[in-house]
């Protein structure tokens, strides 16, 4: 299965909003997807988990590595409207401790802008 992958400016962040499974075989696309936002010079992103049903452990490594590289550059990686069985994976591995969930990317943005203040 294919990810859908948006990546959209927002205030004060980039937006890219995930739909599908993530797993062993969509891992890469959403890796990708995230080394081309650090790329073009996201300091801080937000990701929109809204329409991901399930996520395992790669999807957690891209997210999780994500995360140290945004850190590295002063940045923050935002998590966006965690479905239960995403959520329950971030909360058995302290995820929800390292970074801010939240349940709109509204929500999100005004982290972002306090945090850039």
């Amino acid at each position: 299965m294919k990810l859908s992958l948006v990546v959209r400016q927002g205030r004060d962040c980039t937006v890219v909003q995930v739909a599908g499974i993530v797993d062993l075989t969509t891992e890469q696309e959403l890796r990708a997807c995230l080394q081309q936002a650090l790329d073009d010079g996201a300091r801080h992103v937000v990701l929109d988990l809204a329409a991901v049903p399930r996520l395992d452990s790669s999807g957690l490594g891209a997210i999780v590595s994500t995360y140290k590289l945004l850190q590295q550059r002063g940045g923050q990686l935002y998590l966006v409207s965690v479905q239960p069985p995403v959520r329950n994976v971030f909360l058995l591995t302290s995820v929800d401790r390292l970074m801010g969930v939240y349940d709109t990317v509204d929500a999100a943005e005004e982290a972002v802008a306090r945090e850039v203040r």
